[in-house]
């Protein structure tokens, strides 16, 4: 090591600034050239439109209904630039029926709160001009995400084993070598998860360092290296800001808690919890206030509850389904009086209820078959399948990984070591389970062991979680780059890896194959760069081969 490294640590941070600035650099350009493959926007995918849609719309036209911005058609009047599969319909407070992003809207009103400044200070509109007011929101949200994101992984790995070859090989990964790089350049919520999940780690990391606790004069109320609740407070709220980006992450949000706790209780009730009720309070209160109702709108895909009850002899009919439903005062005020179809499906046991020409709608449903006196019962609920309306995607049959992966075993094997496979995209992965359990054999209770423990649970519940969805939801996070919906681990797994990446550094041979799953990775990422939103390479290579597909 040089005498500057040694006395001051001056070149190894010189160097990993250098790498985060080049890994910013890299997503400002693509950022400055993203553009659709239509050449008229700066969106990429019917996931990225969802939200940029209700942006719009919040900023535009002073709601959360998307409808106008769906309705938009290109020069042609062939084609919506704005148009998405990622959409729920469901009536709205006026009694019509309205479309909405089916993604939770928190991120999206934060998001919509940059572009009001945008607008505000520059005159430009989203609507008018959807590529360049689309960039500029993006450099203004993704790029300090990303600087957060990697400066707390730096700050991380190198809190208790320094900044040794390891570390740097490590930052690498982090600044070019995961798939968060590629969800940089569109707007999605996995950046915004993974660097709130670095933040987390970055201050429970300096909390539990014995060597920066605090002293006189590092007492300020902010400062990560305080036991105090301010640092607590950012912890919580950025823990829980990844809940509601990523809703499996709940489960970390209480490890995370439990693992403050440990560290320090005081700290934890007056920082950690009201920083976490903070943003949970938001997530409902922006759920409310979009759909007027208080969980995400991609939950509801089944009927609702039962507001009333008929039992008939024979089918419903129209003017008696009318007086029922009047009796439950759920109408909405101006259909009281508007004509009622009963329209059949594909069960003979379930009905759809029109209201006001298809504006409001319930479910009538018979659980059960015909008594002995030939009467049947049957429930009105509240109408809850927000994916079902005429034209759905969801509603037809799919094709390709959106058809889902009838088998788990296969499913689990192509989300580890196929096609979309954790370790087969991004290679360098495969230390991690080497670096957590030389993270165990540090002292028991301490801080890292804690975390090691925390995060192997985690990370192993969460993938059974995938594994174990239904057939539907089975389907590799659809067209991805990666199987994304684990990408909030990476902090945690780029901090888990290290120490097994150090090991390795200390060897001739080790450290050719550590720069051979450094780089491994970073191929992964580089053909993921023109966007995020298309298949992995293997799986378009396996395509190309006419092994999957159709």
């Amino acid at each position: 090591m040089s005498r500057v490294a040694a006395e001051g640590g001056t070149q190894p941070r010189q160097v990993a600034a250098l790498l985060i600035a080049i890994s910013l650099a890299i997503v400002a350009g693509r950022i400055a050239s993203v553009t659709s493959a239509e050449g008229d926007t700066a969106f990429l995918s019917a996931n990225d439109r969802s939200r940029w849609a209700t942006v719009a719309a919040l900023v535009d036209y002073g709601t959360y209904e998307i409808d106008r911005l769906t309705a938009i058609k290109d020069k042609s009047g062939r084609r919506r630039p704005w148009q998405t599969i990622d959409r729920v319909r469901h009536t709205g407070r006026d009694g019509m029926m309205h479309d909405y992003s089916s993604k939770p809207p928190l991120l999206s009103t934060l998001i919509a709160g940059v572009y009001a400044g945008v607008r505000a200070v520059t005159g430009l509109s989203l609507i008018r001009q959807p590529i360049y007011v689309a960039r500029i929101v993006l450099v203004l949200v993704n790029l300090p995400l990303l600087a957060i994101f990697l400066v707390s992984v730096w700050r991380s790995i190198r809190s208790a084993a320094g900044d040794g070859p390891g570390a740097m090989a490590t930052l690498a990964v982090a600044c070019f070598g995961t798939m968060v790089l590629p969800m940089a350049i569109t707007l999605g919520n996995h950046l915004p998860a993974a660097a709130a999940t670095a933040l987390v780690l970055a201050i429970y990391l300096r909390r539990g360092d014995d060597a920066n606790r605090c002293d006189e004069r590092d007492r300020r109320v902010f400062s990560p290296g305080c036991g105090r609740g301010g640092a607590a407070f950012v912890a919580g709220i950025a823990a829980a800001f990844t809940v509601a980006c990523e809703l499996p992450a709940l489960l970390m949000l209480v490890l995370w808690a439990g693992l403050f706790f440990l560290q320090d209780r005081r700290s934890t009730w007056i920082g950690f919890a009201p920083g976490a009720l903070l943003v949970g309070a938001a997530f409902f209160g922006t759920n409310w206030a979009a759909n007027a109702s208080w969980i995400p709108p991609y939950m509801h895909r089944d009927d609702g509850p039962v507001i009333g009850n008929l039992r008939l002899a024979g089918e419903p009919s129209a003017a008696v389904v009318a007086e029922a439903l009047a009796a439950t005062g759920e109408l909405h005020p101006r259909h009281r009086d508007t004509p009622l179809a009963i329209v059949a499906t594909a069960s003979p046991d379930r009905r759809i209820v029109d209201v006001g020409g298809g504006n409001q709608r319930f479910a009538l449903v018979a659980p059960a078959a015909d008594t002995l006196d030939g009467e049947r019962e049957w429930e009105i609920r509240r109408w809850d399948r927000w994916y079902d309306y005429p034209g759905s995607y969801w509603m037809t049959p799919r094709k390709g990984v959106d058809r889902g992966e009838p088998s788990r075993a296969v499913y689990a094997f192509h989300a580890t070591f196929g096609h979309h496979g954790l370790f087969s995209l991004t290679p360098f992965w495969v230390l991690v389970p080497l670096g957590l359990w030389l993270r165990l054999r540090e002292p028991s209770g301490s801080s890292g062991w804690w975390l090691a423990v925390a995060t192997g649970v985690a990370t192993l519940i969460c993938f059974a979680f995938y594994i174990a969805r239904p057939l539907i939801d089975r389907n590799y996070g659809g067209v991805s780059c990666c199987f994304r919906w684990l990408l909030w681990f990476a902090p945690l797994w780029l901090w888990s890896a290290h120490p097994a990446a150090d090991r390795l550094a200390r060897g001739r041979w080790g450290a050719w194959c550590l720069i051979g799953l450094v780089a491994a990775s970073v191929f992964s990422v580089a053909t993921a760069l023109e966007t995020p939103w298309r298949h992995p390479w293997i799986y378009r290579y396996l395509e190309f081969l006419g092994w999957i597909g159709g």
